[in-house]
């Protein structure tokens, strides 16, 4: 009853409408595409580390894509709760409205993550270096499978979006949904993947898709001079501790292609000179987002 007006409140070019979301059971029809299955996943949790948190609720919703990043069904899922043993704290509990109640006595159901997690062939999560940790430490399937972001994965600034937070995104693509329950944030995130770019006209997926296929590299600059510590930051170069990886040193990650040329500006630019072989790690979308890199 409020598509005429709808309409043209949006072509006087003055106003913009949001609408809320609804879950969407599927965007295209079947054809003759062959499609594979993918599980977008999300986690709550007591907090931020995946050493010393725990999940309180995971959910899981497989879709069907196909390689160009059409969506077509989106499939029953799973959702469940984790009771951690202590007292949820209060802002997770503000943030998420998951309360001590809610969780207590109750812990996932790991046949029913099994069976979801048969024949589907990538795991996307929005901030997969969060989800992925907390999934690892809960189960070893997760270690194998290949997994994608849908935050890292899609270059949103060039789209013209300056924020990759999913609430930000479903705005700017004209929706929006109550967020911090696991399994609406599923369902958003596909539906931002259904969503056509603006830059390049393809669909989110389809770039997410692309970057996952992509062979990285990690590279450290083991042996950096201090001085040089704010060109490599610049450059964008993080540091590493070493307690993790063996390497206390500033790293960066690289596509494949860019790495002869990464190593010749080391040499050039911060070393000065040709220094031996430097540590570097190959990164596929079977490690990437895993603190096991």
């Amino acid at each position: 009853m409020y598509e005429k007006v709808i309409k043209e409140l949006r072509d006087s070019g003055d106003y913009r409408v949001i609408e809320r979301f609804k879950p969407v059971e599927s965007y295209h029809k079947a054809n003759s595409a062959e499609t594979k299955i993918a599980i977008y996943l999300d986690v709550e949790t007591t907090g931020l580390n995946a050493q010393n948190d725990s999940i309180i609720e995971l959910a899981m919703v497989p879709f069907e894509f196909d390689s160009e990043g059409r969506i077509y069904r989106v499939l029953p899922g799973y959702n469940g709760f984790q009771d951690p043993g202590f007292p949820i704290p209060t802002e997770i509990t503000n943030i998420t409205g998951i309360s001590d109640e809610m969780v207590a006595g109750q812990s996932l159901d790991s046949q029913k993550i099994t069976a979801l997690l048969q024949g589907a062939v990538l795991i996307i999560a929005h901030n997969a270096s969060f989800d992925r940790p907390f999934m690892e430490n809960y189960s070893e399937e997760f270690e194998s499978l290949w997994w994608a972001c849908s935050m890292q994965d899609i270059n949103w600034r060039e789209q013209g979006i300056e924020s990759s937070k999913l609430e930000y995104l479903a705005y700017k693509f004209n929706y929006f949904y109550e967020g911090h329950r696991a399994t609406i944030d599923c369902q958003a995130g596909i539906h931002l993947l259904s969503q056509t770019l603006p830059s390049n006209q393809i669909p989110a997926l389809q770039e997410l898709l692309e970057t996952a296929r992509r062979t990285d590299y990690r590279l450290w600059a083991v042996g950096a001079p201090f001085e040089t510590k704010d060109t490599l930051r610049e450059r964008g170069y993080r540091w590493s501790t070493g307690e993790k990886d063996g390497h206390k040193s500033w790293y960066v990650d690289i596509p494949e292609s860019e790495l002869d040329n990464e190593v010749d500006y080391l040499q050039t630019e911060i070393f000065g000179r040709k220094v031996k072989q430097l540590p570097r790690v190959k990164i596929t979308a079977q490690s990437r987002y895993s603190q096991r890199i």
